[in-house]
């Protein structure tokens, strides 16, 4: 009796002690774990929750600020500089002849060149600084080009220097002078120098034949003939500086020997005369 009295009673109070050690342990694992386990849920109901605002994209797209930046800027170079001659549409007008065919190549030739567009009117535009930037000009000649037809603007690569001096002696050299210094020609006009052309205007030159310069299209001069024209004029601008003597303008040797000629020759007539004068002393 006394026994089971024991173990009834030694039950009763692990079972008295039982809720202690569980209320122990649960503290234990809720510090353990942090305060994100021991928060209570909210126990407001969702519908509780603030409205979202609505988004930036619901309002209207007349309230957007109108851009002042145009469209198409080479139209706008066009309409500003160019069309007041050549014609709204490139069709041409009293002032300027028409821009339909003339291509890409010519636009950027006379343009990059700063011969376009002009302040004044003249017979023979010589060169000058561009106008235009770069970005510009490019804008300009796809502008321009949209017109259609006319040559696209080269692809200038390395040629021969050899080959480029046979094909320039023979073609260039009688207007431009042997060495690309330039001349005037017989009608008064002026074939102009070649020393401040980039590689890509000498090439360009050769395809449209701007002013009164002759047009070669590839049936006449190759691709590769016209690259080795390039280096060859190239070669010309890196020995512009001469090795000595008076260079005479660089008019070319036909032109230097004949000035070279006349100034013997009046030196030997001074000469005549001097001795004949000592003679008849």
């Amino acid at each position: 009796m006394d026994q089971r009295a024991t173990i009834t009673a030694g039950r009763g109070r692990r079972a008295r002690l039982h809720p202690r050690r569980a209320l122990a342990v649960g503290t234990v694992l809720a510090l353990a774990a942090g305060p994100g386990v021991a928060a209570q849920p909210d126990p407001r109901p969702a519908t509780s929750a603030p409205a979202t605002p609505a988004p930036a994209t619901s309002a209207p797209a007349t309230s957007a600020p109108a851009t002042s930046v145009p469209a198409d800027r080479g139209a706008e170079l066009y309409r500003q500089h160019c069309a007041s001659c050549h014609g709204p549409q490139g069709q041409g007008a009293q002032r300027g002849p028409s821009l339909i065919g003339v291509g890409p190549a010519s636009v950027d030739f006379q343009v990059s060149t700063g011969r376009m567009p002009l302040s004044t009117e003249q017979q023979q535009p010589r060169r000058a600084e561009p106008v235009f930037s770069a970005g510009e000009i490019a804008a300009l000649v796809g502008h321009v080009g949209a017109f259609g037809g006319g040559p696209q603007i080269p692809q200038v690569a390395p040629g021969s220097v050899t080959n480029g001096r046979d094909i320039f002696a023979a073609t260039c050299a009688p207007c431009h002078g042997a060495t690309g210094a330039g001349a005037y020609l017989t009608d008064g006009s002026i074939a102009p120098p070649l020393y401040d052309a980039t590689a890509v205007q000498v090439a360009e030159a050769v395809r449209v034949g701007p002013g009164l310069m002759p047009v070669f299209p590839s049936q006449v001069l190759t691709d590769q003939q016209v690259n080795d024209v390039v280096t060859y004029v190239r070669r010309l601008q890196s020995d512009r500086l001469d090795r000595g003597g008076n260079p005479l303008g660089r008019l070319g040797p036909l032109a230097e020997g004949l000035v070279a000629w006349i100034v013997v020759l009046g030196l030997l007539v001074a000469a005549a005369r001097w001795l004949g004068g000592r003679a008849g002393e």
